[in-house]
């Protein structure tokens, strides 16, 4: 493992850069079209950044919406444009994997409030001229899926094959299902949860204060004053991270193991791998992320509690979905553990709803749904497989892919 590099410092002007002009297909709502938000007000202009994948059949009946987790982005699977990296779900996306591109037309958008393009803390405020730091109004999920129906409609796309996400993206996925039940045929929400228990709120909030008590952070007015908050920032990725991961495969990678040197020094210095590791997620975390807008991603996390807004019954959030449902889990997720996917399951059939479940095996904590693992591939296959059939698309054009 390398050591961390002394003098990494954030690309704050390509941050902010892809703020304003992001390297993706950009939709612009004007004072006509403006976003009806929960804090009670509407927030206009509004543009959507977003990507897409495959071909638009002629029915528009293969649509799949996948929404990204809470540092994700729209760049599901193409290059990431400020790190060069693969797109974050490379691995389920794309031309005969599970999410097939051959099949699906596959919309990826930037969520309101996040830092790639869509409007956010780092969008220009047109009312002042400056960024909007704090005076973007706070975001809840529901305003993000709001925002991605305002995107799926101008696409001209009434009802999504498939809306399909994990962890910030699995919460979408349950609001467009409870929201717009008759524009989502199918729905696949992964290691995720109905509500922010207490504990995950907990963690954001370290999050939160570790970023507003950097002086850098300029009481959010960073960008303004050409300084940005990131050891705040890198402390609060390195907490995040923990949360990501489980102890069995932290303990299989890195143990106790010292970093480049045969005895402790006897100081503050990274002496165990894991501690490297986790600084280098930090610093390495401020290059593609703004700070302001960690803030708004976790509050819209921590505010989501899907069956507060049903009578306290998560059941009437699904009664009566027509809406074909996968709920997946990972054994070792501690963060959203199976028993908050079980808790949906159990919603939605009280709900009435059409439901599988699958709980896959692994040691790989939260973190499992972005990596490589053949079961949750052979899972996402045989459901959008299924799916597809009882809508009536047709079979992939090339049956000769091997099998992801």
């Amino acid at each position: 493992m390398n050591v961390v590099p002394a003098g990494v410092t954030p690309t704050k002007a390509a941050i902010r850069r892809e703020a304003e002009a992001p390297q993706s297909l950009v939709v612009s709502f004007g004072a006509d079209q403006p976003l009806m938000m929960d804090a009670g007000v509407t927030l206009s202009p509004v543009t959507i950044a977003y990507q897409t994948y495959g071909t638009l059949n002629a029915d528009k009946s293969n649509a799949i919406l996948v929404c990204h987790a809470l540092t994700g982005d729209q760049h599901v699977a193409n290059p990431n444009p400020l790190t060069g990296k693969p797109g974050w779900w490379s691995t389920m996306v794309g031309a005969g994997k599970p999410v097939d591109t051959d099949r699906y037309f596959v919309i990826a958008s930037n969520v309101i409030g996040g830092c790639m393009g869509t409007t956010g803390p780092a969008s220009i405020n047109p009312a002042t001229g400056r960024a909007y730091a704090l005076d973007l109004p706070v975001v809840t999920i529901r305003d993000m899926v709001r925002a991605q129906a305002m995107l799926v409609d101008y696409l001209g796309i009434d009802t999504l094959f498939c809306v399909a996400g994990g962890s910030m993206g699995g919460m979408q996925v349950l609001q467009w299902a409870a929201t717009y039940p008759e524009r989502v045929f199918s729905a696949m929400p992964i290691a995720t949860a109905a509500r922010h228990s207490s504990q995950n709120i907990a963690f954001h909030e370290v999050g939160r204060q570790a970023v507003m008590a950097d002086p850098d952070w300029c009481g959010g007015r960073y960008l303004d004053e050409g300084k940005y908050p990131s050891k705040g920032l890198a402390v609060a990725r390195m907490a995040a991270h923990i949360t990501y991961l489980s102890d069995e495969a932290l303990q299989r990678k890195f143990g106790r193991k010292l970093q480049s040197r045969s005895a402790p020094t006897f100081s503050f210095d990274a002496d165990f791998q894991i501690e490297n590791y986790l600084r280098y997620q930090g610093l390495s975390f401020v290059d593609r992320f703004d700070a302001n807008s960690y803030l708004y991603v976790t509050r819209a996390c921590d505010y989501f509690d899907l069956a507060s807004d049903y009578g306290g019954s998560l059941a009437a959030a699904f009664k009566g979905s027509k809406t074909r449902f996968c709920v997946v889990s990972f054994s070792s997720d501690w963060l959203y553990p199976t028993s908050a996917s079980r808790a949906i399951v159990h919603a939605l059939n009280a709900g009435g709803a059409s439901v599988s479940f699958v709980e896959i095996a692994t040691d790989r904590g939260h973190d499992a749904f972005l990596l490589d693992d053949p079961e949750f591939s052979a899972t996402a296959r045989g459901f959008l497989d299924g799916a597809a059939r009882a809508r009536g698309l047709p079979p992939p054009p090339d049956q000769t892919h091997a099998a992801s």
